[in-house]
């Protein structure tokens, strides 16, 4: 059975495509020698793509595929980490550099009918810190917060058969106010939106370039999702949006005018036998629906960009998301031309996907730690402006968990007990002075605006004797509820918090804090957490 056989790009979807995952032939070093074969889409580093090793900078994957008739032939790539050299039939079709944004490639001049042969040279120096690495080691093994590598191919890849004139994407802008929608299509020629809700037609709009259509009936996201249709001659693609509003004033966090408190836990994204990449649609819905299990309303995704299909199931089910981008750890021009580069692709990619409702381009001053303080505040404010320039519908986080410079949320990182965490957050200003973390919450320059207070890691829990590590231990499963309720109760009291972030859901290699082991298996029984997760917020 070939892997990860649902289509890859659910927010931009065509029923007419070609499943290039399963055996490919692989290779190592600067010239290949293809002895081995490997599952794609799961990473070398990885016990399900059938190597299990860490296969040093350079690696090679070589297939043949057979091409539909079509006018035009699109390769896609979920993502391959880090540079990316394609060929077909030896002729190169494609070069990309970013391990996390997808890439396409047209590659109708270079195929014949049968027996066309594709090859993908990926190139990832485990070493180079300027690369934005995100949790991934820069050494074979994990340690610390850091854990294995992925090399190459980690996310789905496959072929679209299309017409010459055709839809490459589309902008989706709900007007929550106004109950309409805004769009913005790139596609050759005019074209047909129609909006449906629950199969019934509530608008339609024909023309090119950009247009808007007033909803006739209105439902805002997590209650429903509107399905839209876009045919441009015979090239049709579905999409969806949710009708929401996110918005932060009088320090609080707003979300379709009611006040929300954000009650998130923290997400690796790494799964037992295929690392970064989940070994089903499965797996991916089902972290979700554990999490929700829990008690939480949405998750942090931390360090990572999640395969499209988790950001599907978040849309689908309600599940707020924060998008965050990997960080490089080590300081240089190029690396924050690489960083920004890569992150205006992330935000492009998610920002029709109503579930994201805070966009995070740094966290805790990643490869930011040991430069110029004017340097890094410099970096963050650009940052922070770009992403508003190509969204300015979510908040924007500079610089998660300390050190921030402009920012919409004021987000602090506290893995204190119970105690203590209640006395850090008794107030705003115990809150900015508590250095819990020993870094200032804002860089010089900057200070606390009146931005909501979340509290975007904490906890940390793990079981007594179960090896590894975590940030404060329970001696049994009762003593990880009572500490639970601590932790929450610290939080959820009178006082200036508007939301927090648990570190986290599930264990992941040696980090063994999670709510949940490696195989996702509940260290406690989840109605426990849930009933903690989901007390009210006091007011006061």
């Amino acid at each position: 059975m070939v892997p990860r056989p649902e289509y890859p790009r659910p927010a931009f979807r065509r029923t007419e495509w070609i499943n290039l995952n399963g055996e490919w032939e692989f290779a190592t070093g600067h010239t290949p020698r293809y002895d081995r074969t490997i599952l794609v889409p799961f990473c070398p580093e990885s016990k399900l793509s059938g190597i299990g090793e860490v296969p040093g900078d350079v690696v090679w994957y070589r297939r043949t595929f057979d091409a539909p008739n079509a006018e035009r032939l699109h390769l896609n790539f979920g993502a391959v980490d880090y540079r990316a050299t394609v060929w077909v039939n030896d002729v190169e079709v494609a070069r990309h550099e970013g391990g996390h944004a997808p890439f396409t490639a047209d590659v109708t001049a270079a195929v014949r009918s049968t027996g066309n042969v594709l090859v993908v040279r990926a190139e990832d120096r485990l070493t180079d810190r300027t690369i934005p690495r995100g949790k991934q080691h820069w050494k074979p093994q994990g340690e610390g917060i850091f854990y294995t590598p992925t090399t190459g191919i980690w996310q789905s890849v496959w072929l679209e058969p299309l017409s010459a004139r055709h839809l490459r994407s589309i902008r989706l802008q709900p007007d929550f106010d106004h109950g309409v929608l805004q769009f913005e299509l790139d596609a050759d020629g005019d074209a047909q939106v129609a909006v449906s809700l629950d199969g019934q037609g509530v608008g339609r709009w024909s023309g090119a370039g950009r247009g808007h259509v007033v909803l006739d009936h209105r439902a805002p996201w997590p209650s429903a999702l509107y399905d839209v249709e876009i045919t441009l001659g015979d090239d049709r693609v579905e999409t969806y949006f949710g009708l929401r509003k996110i918005e932060e004033k009088e320090g609080r966090v707003w979300l379709n005018g009611e006040p929300l408190v954000q009650r998130l836990v923290l997400d690796q994204g790494y799964f037992p036998g295929g690392l970064m990449t989940a070994p089903s649609d499965e797996a991916l819905r089902g972290d979700i629906e554990l999490a929700r299990a829990f008690g939480f309303n949405g998750a942090r995704k931390h360090q990572k960009v999640e395969d499209p299909r988790w950001l599907y199931w978040a849309d689908r089910l309600g599940f707020l998301v924060w998008s965050e981008m990997p960080s490089f750890h080590e300081h240089t021009a190029e690396a924050e031309h690489r960083l920004m580069r890569e992150w205006a692709d992330v935000v492009r990619l998610h920002r029709n996907h109503p579930s994201v409702v805070t966009w995070v381009p740094a966290n805790e001053s990643f490869g930011l730690e040991r430069i110029d303080p004017e340097v890094r505040s410099d970096f963050l404010v650009r940052l922070y402006r770009m992403t508003h320039e190509l969204d300015g519908t979510r908040p924007v986080v500079s610089n998660d968990g300390w050190e921030q410079s402009l920012t919409d949320l004021c987000t602090l990182h506290d893995y204190s007990p119970p105690d203590q965490l209640a006395r850090n957050f008794a107030s705003v200003q115990a809150a900015l002075t508590a250095r819990a973390s020993n870094h200032e919450p804002y860089n010089p320059g900057f200070s606390y605006r009146g931005e909501p207070v979340l509290v975007t890691e904490f906890g940390g829990l793990k079981l007594a004797g179960s090896g590894g590590w975590g940030y404060i231990d329970a001696s049994d499963p009762q003593d990880f509820v009572r500490v639970y309720q601590g932790l929450v109760g610290a939080l959820v009291k009178p006082g200036p918090v508007q939301g927090f972030c648990y570190t986290q859901l599930t264990d992941v290699e040696q980090e063994q804090n999670g709510l949940a082991t490696s195989d996702r298996t509940p260290k406690t029984d989840p109605a426990l957490i849930r009933a903690i997760t989901e007390m009210p917020k006091a007011e006061g």
